[in-house]
């Protein structure tokens, strides 16, 4: 079972809570996402777009802006390739939207997943070329694509690069040389040389970035206000889909494009989350990320993604709620293909030759491409190790890596490049092409340079506060939203109580995967708590320590004895326009 760490972190909890006007155990949690300064605190928790940095400040920016105005007066014919996951659907149409608004004539270009694969590639440089373009604008994609560029450059197009995927590099005398694309100008925030204050941005926000900068240079940022407003919705959406940590400017791009999703005027987006149910005053960054957002990745990993670029941009009603009943109707059998290919791969680890590998690697030949990356990160989810899962393509294997805190793929996988065609990515996912031969090989030799131990790959839960359950309040609660938008890298708080008493269990829902129990606090007083995932793992670890006599009087409204350390947080249960308090519970030892 995973290891329970309390934050141990030291502070001024109580001028924290006076300054700011929170309670000290608000403070405490703050204090856990290492929040130390005042300017930090005030951002976190009152920051707005006025705290986001300039765009100015990355670089490259100004050359991309002076060479898109040079073109905006020219009328010279401008594509847009973007990429097939909701981070690249997000950023073709953020710049193609702003490009509109310039004034420039602009298209776009999403490749398809099977035909194309991954960014800019020989395919889709002819095909502009052919049609007369005269600038490729990339976005979440082209940091790698030097050959592509450098293809476009000989043909005579302008080549400009938009991305945040990690720079490629060679290691030469143990130093990292750094290979750029040979484009006119390259505006990725971890290049060499790059001064903007936080690098752990999206495509979608690099070119919202790219947007803004270019309407100040223009003098209509004022006049565009409103459309900014809509980008800035597509970018919240994108960095969300893109598990970027919510930190520092994502944290502000995020809770601000949430409050503007609540009004949007963009009709596909209003109208996915009609099809899907979603209450638009409770929107939040879990809806995207586990609800709106697969929809956009669905059509990507089924389909063509540019049927969400088209939702995304449609101004017609009708038009609207066709294409999102389709991207919903898509997202739902992609639900059911990666069921039946997650309890695969489940199979592959526990009867196969790869069990006891501390890096994963799942040859699942059958399995439809674009499901890689989902099926790694259930199986990651599993086993806490690092995970890559390959699926046999037209053109050898192509596989889809999802990493843990301690390992750096991206960097690993350099380490093994010869194995591959083609490859990208960054600390916590990768991309890979390779040819079906060496399957077997890159696993052993991933393995062999792998220094991961133990306690590495040991799942760890770190407990904001321990607090009895009897502490939880309305105030509590309501305090405690101040602190979303939650997700990766500002999860949400997390309490724990030893000793909790349990007295009734139900299981609930069609597919038998929630348990309601009944709780007694140490001041006697019940509570309901909920328990998301597979009731029978639990059951097992119940019967293995109280007994199977003791489960099934808990089943029956007649739990005894049975006493448990829990991690939860509170929450807010609405039925029928009655709200009130319940507990969830994320662990239990």
């Amino acid at each position: 079972m995973a290891k329970w760490y309390v934050a141990a972190k030291k502070a001024d909890f109580q001028g924290i809570s006076e300054k700011y006007g929170i309670s000290p155990v608000t403070a405490r949690i703050i204090r856990n996402r290492d929040m130390v300064e005042e300017e930090e605190i005030r951002k976190f928790l009152e920051g707005g777009m006025e705290d986001l940095y300039s765009p100015a400040l990355l670089k490259g920016m100004e050359e991309t802006v002076g060479l898109l105005q040079k073109k905006i007066r020219e009328k010279r014919p401008i594509r847009i390739i973007g990429d097939y996951d909701a981070d690249g659907i997000c950023s073709a149409f953020i710049l193609h939207q702003g490009l509109l608004g310039a004034g420039a004539v602009a298209d776009t270009a999403i490749p398809h997943r099977i035909k194309d694969g991954y960014g800019l590639n020989d395919h889709l440089v002819e095909d502009a070329f052919a049609a007369g373009i005269d600038t490729i604008l990339t976005c979440d994609n082209g940091i790698a694509a030097a050959p592509q560029v450098a293809l476009a450059k000989e043909k005579g197009m302008t080549v400009i690069v938009t991305d945040h995927h990690e720079i490629p590099y060679e290691e030469r005398g143990g130093e990292k040389h750094y290979l750029l694309p040979p484009a006119d100008a390259v505006v990725d925030p971890k290049q060499e040389g790059d001064v903007s204050p936080f690098k752990g941005i999206c495509g979608g926000v690099v070119a919202y970035k790219v947007i803004c900068r270019l309407y100040e240079t223009m003098g209509i940022a004022e006049e565009m206000e409103g459309l900014l407003g809509e980008l800035l919705e597509a970018a919240a959406f994108a960095t969300v889909c893109d598990v970027m940590e919510l930190l520092d400017e994502n944290r502000i791009i995020v809770k601000e494009g949430l409050e503007h999703m609540k009004r949007t005027r963009n009709e596909g987006l209003r109208a996915l989350m009609e099809v899907n149910g979603v209450d638009r005053e409770k929107l939040s960054a879990y809806t995207i990320g586990f609800v709106l957002g697969p929809c956009l990745n669905a059509t990507g990993r089924l389909d063509t993604a540019a049927r969400a670029l088209q939702l995304l941009e449609t101004q017609d009603r009708g038009e609207a709620v066709r294409a999102a009943v389709e991207l919903k109707q898509l997202n739902d059998s992609r639900k059911a293909m990666t069921e039946e290919y997650v309890k695969l791969a489940v199979r592959s680890v526990e009867e196969g030759p790869i069990r006891d590998d501390r890096v994963l690697v799942v040859f699942l030949p059958d399995c439809h491409e674009s499901l890689a990356g989902i099926i790694a990160g259930r199986v990651r989810e599993k086993y806490h190790r690092p995970v890559f899962l390959l699926t046999r393509s037209e053109e050898g294997v192509k596989g889809s890596g999802r990493s843990i805190e301690t390992y750096h793929m991206y960097e690993e996988m350099t380490k093994v490049n010869h194995f591959f065609t083609r490859y990208g990515g960054h600390k916590m996912a990768a991309g890979l092409s390779m040819e079906e031969k060496d399957v077997d090989c890159f696993r052993r030799e991933i393995n062999a340079i792998c220094r991961l131990t133990q306690e590495d790959m040991e799942e760890k839960v770190h407990i904001d506060v321990p607090m009895p359950v009897s502490y939880v309040s309305w105030p509590l609660v309501e305090e405690l939203e101040r602190l979303e938008p939650f997700g990766n890298g500002n999860p949400r708080p997390l309490f724990a109580q030893k000793d909790l008493e349990f007295l009734s269990a139900r299981v609930l829902g069609k597919n038998r995967n929630a348990v309601r129990f009944t709780v007694l606090d140490d001041k006697g007083k019940r509570w309901e708590m909920m328990a998301f995932g597979d009731p029978d793992s639990m059951d097992a670890y119940l019967a293995e320590r109280f007994g199977q006599a003791a489960v099934d009087g808990l089943y029956r409204g007649r739990g005894e004895g049975i006493r448990l350390s829990v991690a939860y947080y509170p929450s807010v249960n609405t039925w029928q326009g009655n709200a009130k308090l319940q507990l969830i519970m994320k662990y239990y030892q």
